[in-house]
């Protein structure tokens, strides 16, 4: 009969233990609960009781150390209601707590705290230089099981690099010890030992190194103004030459094909006052009488302003009067036969004057003989 009933036993023991963790695990996701192993130094358990909301949770647990249940005595509070605990820890231990609503149960769970571990943060970083490699050592964590990650990036990088090592005790090969770098360091648990849930560290602070030597910050700052220099004058040189170049390109071209001049402006009022007509323009403006010519007919030849010519001679007392060449001579000038009168014959002068041509005569003068036009 127990050999019968013991596989029935056991049947409904495994069933009533998976309906438990199963109805756990719907109530911790009701809860939203989440731990928190803060170095082996406290645990923090906080939850987020919507279904709850407006009532306080009473939160009981007890650590493998503790004989009896306990009821926690710093409760995180969220809009004046109870959200979580905060508990001392020493040591790796089991942790049972339960959540209850009054008299009810909510939850129940036990858990190994180390499951939820986050180690602290790397502290006192030292640095010490060797050539193109640098050593980063910090005190290590006094558990194991631990990976220490140290990151790097140069002013020139945009992302960080990284570098682990199971000890505080990391070397990096590759720099270049006049450019200034940003270290940081962070303590990650091994998946292995630990588990998934755990957490890293927070990072340390960043530390600037540079020629092996501290640094309160990188010249980052330094160079964005020198860049916008250097940006700025390349741009200007730009434009000076583009201008200069603009510049001999319409001289150039000047220079080949110069420009026709505007007859508008070199003669005003040729355009504006007589539509071009260069001859009534000329009239207008300089008082030229016009000379008209009838064809087949007699020219009317009106008296012309007369050349005198006087000398100073006593045998030409009196002034010699010329026509001029426009008009022809009539007969009864012909008839006169005065020699002084016909342009083609030569004046006779005593001494051997000087010559003197004008309109078409011919004038002899002496040393003392003037001309007035």
């Amino acid at each position: 009969m127990r050999t019968v009933l013991l596989p029935w036993a056991s049947a409904a023991v495994f069933l009533l233990v998976t309906v438990t963790v199963s109805g756990d695990e719907a109530l911790e996701g009701v809860l939203q609960l989440q731990m928190i192993n803060f170095n082996f130094e406290a645990v923090q358990v906080t939850w987020n009781a919507s279904q709850y909301s407006g009532t306080n949770l009473t939160f009981l647990y007890k650590l493998t150390s503790d004989e009896t249940d306990s009821q926690c005595s710093n409760y995180i509070l969220q809009q004046s209601r109870t959200a979580g605990c905060l508990l001392e820890a020493k040591e790796d231990e089991i942790l049972c707590f339960s959540i209850w609503n009054g008299t009810r149960l909510l939850l129940n769970k036990c858990q190994w705290i180390s499951a939820y571990l986050k180690p602290s943060s790397p502290k006192d970083l030292n640095f010490q230089w060797h050539q193109e490699a640098i050593t980063v050592t910090c005190s290590d964590l006094p558990y194991k099981r631990l990976l220490y990650e140290i990151q790097y990036k140069s002013m020139f990088d945009t992302e960080w690099q990284s570098k682990e090592g199971e000890t505080c005790n990391v070397t990096t090969d590759g720099l270049d010890a006049e450019k200034c770098y940003f270290f940081r360091a962070r303590v990650k648990t091994m998946e292995s030992s630990y588990g998934p849930d755990t957490y890293p560290s927070d990072w340390s602070e960043v530390i600037h190194q540079q020629k092996g030597e501290l640094r309160d910050s990188c010249q980052e700052k330094k160079l964005f103004p020198k860049f916008i220099l250097v940006s700025g004058m390349v741009a200007l040189l730009t434009v000076s030459l583009l201008l200069l170049s603009l510049w001999k390109v319409r001289r150039v071209k000047k220079l080949l094909m110069p420009s026709v001049p505007d007859p508008k402006f070199t003669f005003p009022g040729l355009f504006e006052s007589h539509q071009g007509n260069f001859q009534e323009w000329i009239k207008d403006t300089q008082n030229v009488v016009p000379l008209n010519k009838m064809e087949g007919a007699e020219h009317d030849c009106g008296p012309e302003e007369a050349l005198i010519v006087h000398l100073a001679t006593a045998e030409a007392e009196m002034p010699i009067l010329t026509t001029g060449p426009s008009c022809p001579q009539t007969e009864e000038e012909e008839a006169s036969g005065d020699p002084s009168q016909l342009p083609g014959q030569p004046l006779q002068g005593g001494g051997g004057g000087e010559r003197v041509s004008l309109g078409g005569f011919t004038f002899v003068m002496s040393d003392n003989s003037y001309v007035m036009l």
